[in-house]
């Protein structure tokens, strides 16, 4: 009779208002793919030619567009790290959509409220002591710059500037010494 009446109890909707506790935590992250292929630019780089030589050791060869819709960020020098987003030209040919010199990217950049160095291992060096919100780590997703958990587009990467653009505006950076 005992075991009757604690089933009875248990089994008893919780009162209106209040819910039970999840057993699990339903706010799980799906992980993203990351398409974007690592390596060095190789001896066979041309004025329109890519070739990459993968961090796997493979040797690739990508077509660019060298004209207003150019896809290279931060210019290309043998050598240089660079990531590479994969895209199919209108011939149906596998050409680079984007490239992102790596090498150029690293530095000491600055802007009116930001002061930080990117530097080799996804690291980032914040500069200012009393920056709010300073960014600790960056690497390149899909094309884009993660720094911790803000994404932007690169729009433009040259030797003195950097042109960040994500939801919340375009960030220009000039390069220090």
């Amino acid at each position: 009779m005992l075991t009757l009446l604690v089933l009875i109890v248990a089994c008893q909707p919780s009162p209106r208002g209040q819910q039970a506790e999840p057993l699990v935590d339903e706010t799980i992250e799906e992980e993203v793919l990351d398409t974007t292929y690592y390596g060095v630019c190789g001896d066979g780089t041309s004025m329109h030619s890519l070739e990459l030589i993968t961090n796997d050791g493979d040797t690739l060869i990508y077509s660019y567009n060298t004209g207003e819709d150019q896809v290279t960020r931060g210019g290309l020098m043998v050598g240089d790290r660079v990531a590479v987003l994969r895209g199919i030209d209108e011939y149906g040919d596998s050409c680079a959509s984007l490239i992102v010199n790596l090498t150029s990217l690293l530095g000491h950049w600055t802007s009116l409220d930001k002061n930080f160095e990117i530097q080799e291992g996804g690291v980032v060096q914040s500069n200012v002591a009393t920056e709010s919100k300073s960014w600790t780590s960056w690497k390149i997703m899909n094309g884009q710059l993660l720094f911790d958990r803000d994404t932007f587009d690169i729009v433009a990467l040259n030797a003195d500037s950097l042109f960040l653009e994500n939801d919340n505006g375009i960030f220009v950076y000039k390069r220090l010494q």
